[in-house]
């Protein structure tokens, strides 16, 4: 078996894991992992491409990090026999103004992307951790940043810009964007299923617990929904999305919240869950016949067909929507509602399709292209560490 690199990706309370093989096409999965912390005990599952378990353990301490992650080390060591791991990539949720392309992280790296923790206080810290236990596990393995909004980098200011006093964005104050990694992943299938595909005015839905859109033109980032932070844009599972500051100021001075108790509101009760008062998991409430969860899900509905017209506008019209990420790639029933309420720009699905996830659900009568795409962050991430690797190795 040949090198291989390991992806870590973190979220709340998930650290989903890829190993993939380093070959001259390009780096192959070899099998996946997640390390699921919502119960009391985290389980630890790693899979091969057909779904074939590998390992699976009930890890006794869910405080342990460091021991979670000795574990997943010492199975890839056995699993790799005597190949060597190359390197390990991470997902880094915010890399801000500065942090724009994949990185091999030391301390000042580590440093500067824990002075961003502000702007992404639900992520960044999960996404940090790791890195600082493996570089106690393992100090002479490379480690790799890849971010999530170095995509959008390239935003111009009409995108980029906030509607303050300019001296805010030479301090950073900026639309940054988020999902990046997965949006870089759809932008390259894309190309990979059609060369003509790639020059449509094409809107990204990444529809999961954290959701966005990104207008994307020739493989780049003309527009998207989150901002400075990834509260902004969609309604999500717990996040508000776009929302009157007036609303936060009033919060404030008539009942007396702090940034902290702010913060708690918006990031973890607001959404899907402040809404229905049930659940932030789709999959429940579109079963649920509680009015609560109706509502909360017209107005997820109505939100991502306002944001998706508003993309178009960036993108002056719409050849092409991609639904994406844990609801856009499962839910039918979300798709289809989004493309009735865009039935007036010309979208359209066929109803079979979009029940079977086919790769297209356009209707013969739509004038939109209308696909669902599964993404892989963690692709894209073996990708730009292996990148790295061949400069570093490479000095050429």
């Amino acid at each position: 078996m040949p090198d291989a690199i390991l992806v870590l990706n973190a979220g709340s309370t998930t650290i989903k894991f890829g190993l993939f093989d380093i070959l001259p096409t390009g780096p192959q999965s070899l099998c996946k992992g997640l390390l699921d912390e919502h119960d009391a005990t985290p389980r630890l599952t790693i899979k091969d491409g057909d779904g074939v378990v590998l390992f699976d353990k009930q890890q006794p301490d869910r405080d342990d990090e460091a021991g979670l992650l000795d574990d997943i080390l010492n199975w890839v060591d056995g699993y790799l026999a005597s190949d060597d791991l190359l390197a390990i990539g991470h997902r880094i949720v915010h890399g801000g103004p500065d942090l724009v392309a994949p990185v091999f992280i030391d301390d000042a790296v580590l440093e500067a992307m824990q002075a961003l923790t502000p702007l992404a206080p639900l992520h960044q810290p999960r996404c940090l951790s790791p890195i600082r236990s493996i570089m106690s596990l393992r100090p002479e393995l490379p480690q790799i940043a890849c971010f999530d909004t170095a995509f959008h980098h390239d935003l111009g200011p009409l995108s980029r810009r906030f509607a303050i006093p300019r001296r805010f964005d030479g301090l950073g104050v900026r639309r940054y964007g988020f999902h990046g990694l997965s949006y870089q992943f759809i932008a390259q299938r894309l190309a990979e299923i059609s060369p003509t595909l790639t020059e449509k005015r094409t809107v990204v839905a990444h529809l999961g617990s954290g959701s966005s859109l990104c207008a994307l033109r020739n493989g780049a980032s003309v527009d998207t929904t989150m901002g400075l932070t990834a509260l902004d844009g969609l309604m999500m599972a717990t996040r508000c999305g776009t929302i009157d500051p007036g609303v936060l100021l009033y919060l404030q001075r008539a009942h007396d919240l702090s940034p902290d108790e702010l913060e708690k509101i918006l990031y973890y009760e607001s959404g899907l869950l402040g809404v229905s008062g049930l659940s932030a998991d789709m999959r429940v409430l579109v079963a649920s016949d509680e009015p609560h969860a109706i509502e909360a899900v017209d107005l997820f509905v109505e939100r991502a067909a306002k944001e998706i017209a508003a993309m178009a506008v960036s993108l002056q019209g719409l050849d092409c929507l991609v639904f994406t990420g844990g609801i856009g790639e499962h839910s039918a029933t979300i798709r289809a509602r989004i493309c009735a309420r865009l039935a007036w720009l010309g979208a359209a699905i066929d109803p079979q399709a979009n029940a079977d996830a086919a790769d297209r659900i356009a209707a013969a009568s739509s004038h939109i292209d209308i696909r669902v795409i599964p993404t892989s962050e963690e692709t894209t991430i073996a990708r730009a560490s292996a990148n790295l690797l061949d400069g570093r190795l490479d000095p050429r």
